[in-house]
């Protein structure tokens, strides 16, 4: 079992770092790959995308940590990462769906929130048990002691680890100008962090929501179907898009 030292303060100092961090991204990587995406999206939104995003972010965020922690043994308001995802899509996609827009408008968000929730569970990690966020008991080599003397998952690593992994292949496919990236990163993004919270929240001690299944098993499931069901949907205008443009012929009679 190892030892590891924890202090609540921790948390906002990565906290800062990935916000700051994920800006820095954010910014990089709109210079790098992302500068005709965010220009074709520029099109179609104005101020109003963001003050949904956010609100829709803020409410979600609050809304499924709060419903989590206030049926456990020590009732707390609380937030939650997945919950602010899952509300600032909501929030999006309700406005999307008022102004008539189609396909993905989150592609400049992907690396940061990689790259945010890589940083920020590190945090959750240091601050140890006040966070809430530690994992189940276990005698595994690599257990942790986060203060209580009990052996845990250091289930907040595990996710950190997850996000990274996706952030490296991310920027792996940019490289490359894959398609998928390009145009359905965020996507990807959902179907990816949903499937590995997934598998992660069965090593935490939630209370439970349906069978052994907690609330964010449940939150997780919705967010990789509407990944996948919008994922496919996006491709597949692609390909009408594809089939439906005609050829245009050069001087030489040759099509381009």
């Amino acid at each position: 079992m190892i030892h590891v030292p924890t202090a609540t303060w921790a948390h906002t100092m990565f906290d800062l770092a990935a916000w700051l961090g994920g800006l820095g991204v954010s910014v990089l990587l709109y210079r790098w790959r992302l500068r005709q995406a965010v220009a074709e999206v520029a099109l179609k939104v104005d101020g109003r995308y963001f003050a949904a995003l956010g609100v829709g972010a803020v409410a979600g965020a609050w809304l499924a940590g709060s419903a989590n922690t206030l049926r456990g043994t020590d009732p707390v308001l609380s937030h939650s990462i997945v919950g602010a995802l899952v509300g600032a899509i909501v929030g999006v996609e309700i406005y999307k769906a008022a102004r008539g827009i189609k396909g993905s408008t989150g592609g400049v968000f992907v690396g940061s929130f990689a790259f945010g929730a890589a940083v920020g569970r590190l945090g959750c990690f240091f601050a140890g048990l006040p966070d809430q966020t530690y994992g189940t008991a276990t005698a595994l080599p690599w257990a942790v002691d986060l203060g209580d003397g009990v052996g845990r998952h250091p289930i907040q690593l595990y996710e950190s680890a997850a996000m990274a992994l996706f952030l490296a292949v991310y920027l792996a496919a940019l490289a490359r100008h894959a398609p998928w990236a390009i145009r359905r990163g965020f996507y990807a993004l959902c179907i990816w962090y949903g499937v590995q919270r997934f598998a992660w929240e069965f090593l935490k001690p939630y209370p439970r929501l349906i069978g052994p299944l907690n609330l964010f098993h449940v939150i997780c499931a919705g967010l990789v179907v509407y990944g996948w069901v919008y994922y496919l949907g996006d491709l597949a205008r692609d390909r009408r898009a594809q089939v439906g443009a005609l050829p245009v012929p050069r001087p030489d009679h040759e099509p381009v």
